[in-house]
């Protein structure tokens, strides 16, 4: 008999086997390889020096470095939490019965499934300081005296940045969050408006639970990815102007690829490692206590 179960577990051991070979191949060694290189002055082409801490400690003394923290925290969270908001408000419209929803269901899709590269042309176009639409629709309508350099302009960079964001991942939240609300029981909702139940009180105590599990799934994903984008901001601004709206992934970019310093470049990738970690198990405590 104990035979007959060792055997098995050897058997679960072998079929487990071929997996870990991947994870251990595309993640543990990528990342153990990266957290090496962190500690070493590694340079394109040259030999690797074991310089400890030296890199950390290098960022934490540097000005540029302290900005790009503040602008990923910026970007990261007001860019989640105006995807989290308008989704919502997404979802809720189009859950309503109205002639041409489908359509609009479509529609309102167009900006997640758009390529980025075709998406931020558009933006930089309209939010263009010399011929934008946008520009010229608030000077006609007298809301501004002159045109703004909404992607030039320290003030303004890193806002239009967030909104450029917002509008192409609003999309990915309005129909996981429309898909969720399709499978709550229409009984609810009609059970609660026979109680007397106003709107805010259905949606508090009926749709807010049955998104729970959706909404701590699509936050912590888009968490992620915001913390980690890269494309809409090089495409835009390049970091600038003067590192208003750099962030971690642009400026891994900078010095790790462009300026082949893999060491350094190693450890600004590594070290939103920790902070990021403890902020997502944190998000999960919040979200997922709402009910």
């Amino acid at each position: 008999m104990k035979q007959n179960i060792r055997r098995q577990q050897w058997e679960g051991y072998l079929f487990v086997l071929p997996l870990l070979l991947v994870i251990i191949g595309l993640v543990a060694y990528p990342f153990s390889l990266g957290i090496w290189l962190s500690l070493t002055n590694k340079i394109v082409a040259l030999p690797a020096r074991f310089v400890g801490l030296a890199n950390y400690w290098k960022l934490f003394h540097n000005s540029i470095f302290r900005q790009t923290v503040q602008n990923s925290v910026i970007y990261t969270f007001l860019g989640v939490a105006l995807k989290l908001v308008f989704g919502m408000g997404m979802a809720l419209i189009l859950n309503k019965q109205f002639r041409c929803r489908n359509f609009f269901r479509g529609l309102l899709l167009l900006p997640w499934v758009m390529p980025i590269v075709v998406t931020c042309m558009i933006w930089f176009w309209m939010l263009n300081d010399m011929r934008g639409l946008v520009n010229a629709v608030l000077i006609e309508t007298g809301l501004m005296k002159r045109s703004v350099a909404w992607f030039a302009d320290r003030r303004t960079a890193l806002l239009s940045l967030i909104f450029v964001h917002t509008w192409i991942g609003t999309p990915f939240f309005g129909i996981n969050f429309l898909a969720a609300m399709q499978a709550i029981p229409r009984v609810l909702y009609e059970a609660a408006e026979v109680d007397g139940a106003s709107v805010w009180r259905r949606f508090a105590h009926i749709t807010l639970p049955g998104l729970r599990n959706v909404m701590v799934v699509v936050t912590l994903l888009s968490l992620i990815w915001t913390f980690n984008e890269f494309q809409i901001i090089w495409l835009l601004t390049r970091g600038g102007p003067g590192n208003s709206t750099q962030v971690f992934a642009t400026l891994t970019y900078i010095i790790g690829i462009r300026s082949m310093r893999l060491g350094l470049g190693s450890a600004v990738s590594l070290v939103i490692f920790p902070p990021l970690a403890v902020i997502i198990m944190i998000l999960v405590k919040v979200l997922g206590r709402v009910k």
